[in-house]
Order: structure tokens, then C-alpha cells, then sequence
């Protein structure tokens, strides 16, 4: 994992020299569709007809420049059968140092399926999302196995993480007090299977997972993050003091990016008006967003469209003038907390390495 991630931003540190006139990130989410029914997401309610097929996929992916990650997501990815094709062509077309997928972790025997047939040329950071432990987690997610299919998920494959060039990570939503609370029992199932749970705070309202398209749900005013849920400021204080206190084991680029990522969530959460950091934003120059139908959407908090690549060649949208408009709103935008859109920011502009100093 060390050299994976040091590689990663040895590469990104390497690019910040050339102009980026062109993506270097793609998050490319496959499908709306989910099995899950997660009460912070309205992905599972959005109508998934009109996902690309696989040919136009590699039509797509053959138009767009080399990536340094992608990043395959929903909905729940592996809905889609044929996604151990799509994670070829992105290997066979856009070469990245990383291939990152996140689940729901509820279909075990497909993920096994899909890690043992991949191409292992590219390394794959697997995502599983556990919210908290037994019944609070199948209470996020709506399901009443989903805690129990996840750590199938987990027996089975993490014992051959070196074998299948794996790394395996737990994303912690938190949701509620309930759910922050979960977070160090959480930790020690993890243990014993070494793998760590990742935190992420849960935002009110997003525009990609949103029934409404052309949605603006940015925040107005600089260093504004409102939670999901309601917290107290005690809550949320022992939130962070125990993460911070476990980054510590981290290697030392995850060690980087989760420390910025909480810095950001504290000084927002509980200082008192800090608002660093607050990097500039990179959607729309660095980072390239695709929905599943091939529309090209501004931000996770922006479902503006620039262009739909099923009709419209990718240099033909990314030059055009819709994409300079709103590049333009992005330039303006007060800035986002939401760790999908912080760290490629803080990658891509320097200013991880910034803070870090």
C-alpha cells in the first residue's frame, strides 16, 4: 500500500509542472442502481434505463487522455455484471497507477468473482462501506444482512489481498451520534482481518444522488459543511480526537491525505470560523466526473451538464463553451467538504503537500 500511494503522488507531484488543460482523475460512477436502500442517499430511488453499454464505454474511455486513477463507483458498481469488462478497458485505455472501486460489499461471491479475474497489472483499492456494527449498519443501509454480507466479503478476500494485488479499506459514513459512537468497536472487528475503517462525515444534500438533475447544492458561503445528522460539539470532538489519535498506524501518504481530510471537518465542525484548509478547486480541469448515461456533470455538488459523450465527442464538450462556463462557477465556488471532491484538490493544486509542511 506504501508504494502504491508514494507512487501515486510521486506522479501527481510530477504532472504539477504541465498545465492541466486535461483530466488526470476520472470517477466514473457505472450505474445509479443499488441494492442497498441507505437512509443518506437517493441513489436507489434514481432510474438507471440508459446506462452506457460496454461498447460505448470503450468508444468513451478511447477518446480520453492517460489517468492517474480511476475511481469506478454508483450506486452499488457491481450491480453491473459485466464490470470486470469495464475494468479492463479502463486498463486497456487509460493505464492508471490505481484502479479504485467502491461497495456496498452485499454481493460477495461477484466481487470474489471480479478481484480473481481482473487484469493485475493495475493495483485495485477496494472500498467497502460499514457504517457501524450489526444492526446500526443494516439500519443505514436498509438492508437486514448488509452488516453480515460485508464481513463475508472481507473473510474472503482478505487473506489473498497480495495474491489478487488487492488493498481492502472500510469507508465509515457517519450518519448520527449512534454511528460515531460505533466507530473504535468497528476498529476491533476490523483488526483481527487488518484492515482499517476510513471516516467520512455525512453531508445534508448532495446533487449526484439527487432525483432532480441541474441541482446546485454547493455551499454558499466559505467553510460551511452541514452534517447529515445532529451532533453535539462533544460528539463530534471525540469523533476526530480518536480518529487523529489511529492515523498514527497509517503509511505515510494515507497518514497525509486522512489527516488534511479531518483538519478540514475539525476547524469546519468546531473552530470557531477556521476555514483551512480550502483548496482550490479541480472539477472540470483535473478531475472528469461521468454519470451513467456518458453526461459529463460539473461536481459532486453541481449536476450542471457540460456535455453528453454518447453524442458528443469528449474534446468537443471539454473545449466547449459550456465547460468554460462552468469552470468559471467553479472558480467562484465557496468550497466543498466532501473528501471525494477535497483531495483531488488538495492533490492536484499542492496543497496536501502544503499543509503537510
Amino acid at each position: 500500500m506504501l508504494s502504491r500511494l508514494a507512487g501515486f503522488v510521486t506522479s501527481v507531484i510530477r504532472n504539477q509542472r504541465r498545465q492541466f488543460n486535461w483530466p488526470r482523475l476520472l470517477t466514473y460512477t457505472v450505474t445509479f442502481g443499488c441494492n442497498a436502500r441507505c437512509i443518506m442517499c437517493d441513489s436507489w430511488k434514481m432510474p438507471t434505463a440508459g446506462d452506457l453499454t460496454l461498447s460505448e464505454i470503450e468508444n468513451i474511455f478511447g477518446q480520453l487522455p492517460q489517468m492517474d486513477a480511476v475511481r469506478l463507483t454508483g450506486g452499488e458498481p457491481f450491480i453491473r455484471r459485466d464490470l470486470s469488462e469495464i475494468a479492463q478497458v479502463v486498463d486497456d485505455h487509460l493505464r492508471p497507477l490505481i484502479l479504485h472501486i467502491t461497495t456496498n460489499g452485499f454481493l460477495t461471491d461477484r466481487i470474489v468473482d471480479f478481484c480473481e479475474r481482473r487484469s493485475k497489472r493495475t493495483p485495485l483499492d477496494l472500498l467497502i462501506s460499514m457504517d457501524g456494527i450489526g444492526e446500526k449498519h443494516n439500519q443505514v443501509r436498509g438492508h437486514s444482512r448488509a452488516f453480515d454480507s460485508c464481513m463475508e466479503t472481507i473473510k474472503a478476500l482478505s487473506p489473498r489481498r497480495r495474491e489478487l494485488k488487492l488493498h481492502i479499506a472500510v469507508n465509515q459514513t457517519i450518519v448520527d451520534a449512534e454511528g460515531a459512537s460505533h466507530y473504535a468497536r468497528l476498529r476491533e472487528v476490523l483488526r483481527p482481518f487488518g484492515i482499517q475503517n476510513h471516516v467520512v462525515m455525512a453531508y445534508d444534500s448532495s446533487a449526484t444522488y439527487n432525483l432532480e438533475r441541474d441541482v446546485d447544492v454547493a455551499p454558499t458561503e466559505v467553510g460551511k459543511f452541514t452534517t447529515f445528522g445532529t451532533f453535539t460539539t462533544d460528539e463530534i470532538r471525540r469523533l476526530l480526537d480518536e480518529v487523529e489519535s489511529d492515523l498514527d498506524q497509517y503509511a505515510w501518504p494515507l497518514r497525509l491525505a486522512k489527516r488534511y481530510y479531518i483538519q478540514g471537518i475539525r476547524n469546519r465542525l468546531l473552530g470557531g470560523g477556521q476555514v483551512v484548509p480550502n483548496p482550490n478547486c479541480v472539477a472540470l480541469t483535473s478531475h472528469l466526473r461521468i454519470f451513467p448515461n456518458g453526461d459529463i456533470p460539473t461536481c459532486q455538488f453541481n449536476s450542471r451538464i457540460v456535455g453528453n459523450l454518447r453524442t458528443t465527442s469528449f474534446d468537443e464538450i471539454w473545449t466547449s463553451i459550456q465547460a468554460e462556463t462552468q469552470r468559471k462557477w467553479v472558480k467562484r465556488c465557496a468550497g466543498c467538504w466532501a473528501e471525494c471532491e477535497v483531495l483531488p484538490n488538495a492533490i492536484y493544486t499542492g496543497d496536501l503537500l502544503r499543509v503537510a509542511r
